[in-house]
């Protein structure tokens, strides 16, 4: 099935400040020892959090944050070893468990923008594009396999997810790293999506055109 993508908006965050709610935290200025925190103004939150890590050294701060997040993906071993590795590596790029890099990713920054930069600064990409089909009996539904597959003929060759997951992102080989490689795929339509994912994955310069055709073909796990 032939598709016509249109990229209408793409731009590099180093933050996604939403995605931390209220109950997070006041959660977590209580694992760093700030009291009565449901009672501050919900306002003052994040600036209270910042204030009450940087009491911390950075890899005990990190190490607190990541077990808050990761307690059930990694032991306290791991943990440890991250929160030291994490000062000096893109650990949100580099860990081989891809489906807790953008966990990792949030956790970093907020850690970055404590400490004003001893961690390093890692970037995500965040788009929107819409997705038409050519022929008005081909609409799917778009899952992020089928956003990327889609994807592929604007990216350029040297893309890490091309060179990558070549044979996954052609033909309708089944492709699950989707599901980790792009960190939120939101769509209230079917045609009208925004993406996030990191920039090490995608970036703008990875993008060749604004404006090209895509392919589709349903994975034999999911035609069966």
């Amino acid at each position: 099935m032939k598709f016509q993508i249109k990229i209408t908006s793409f731009k590099t965050i180093d933050e996604v400040q939403e995605y931390w709610s209220t109950a997070d935290y006041i959660q977590l200025l209580d694992l760093f020892g700030f009291p009565d925190a449901g009672a501050a103004d919900e306002d003052s939150l994040r600036e209270l959090l910042m204030m009450a890590i940087t009491d911390y050294e950075p890899n005990e701060a990190a190490a607190i944050v990541l077990e808050y997040k990761l307690s059930e993906d990694l032991n306290k071993g791991q943990i440890e070893q991250i929160s030291n590795d994490m000062l000096l590596d893109k650990i949100a790029e580099e860990y081989p468990e891809i489906s807790l890099h953008g966990t990792l990713f949030h956790v970093n920054q907020l850690l970055y923008k404590a400490f004003n930069g001893k961690f390093p600064n890692i970037k995500a990409s965040q788009f929107e594009c819409t997705i038409t089909p050519q022929d008005k009996d081909g609409k799917i539904e778009i899952t992020k396999e089928a956003a990327l597959k889609l994807l592929d003929e604007g990216l350029s060759d040297s893309n890490l997810i091309k060179r990558l997951f070549g044979d996954k992102m052609t033909g309708n080989i089944p492709f699950p790293e989707a599901e980790s490689i792009l960190w939120n795929l939101d769509s209230k339509d079917g045609t009208n999506l925004k993406v996030l994912t990191s920039e090490y994955w995608l970036s703008q310069d990875d993008l060749i055109a604004d404006e090209f055709e895509g392919d589709y073909e349903e994975s034999e796990e999911e035609e069966d």
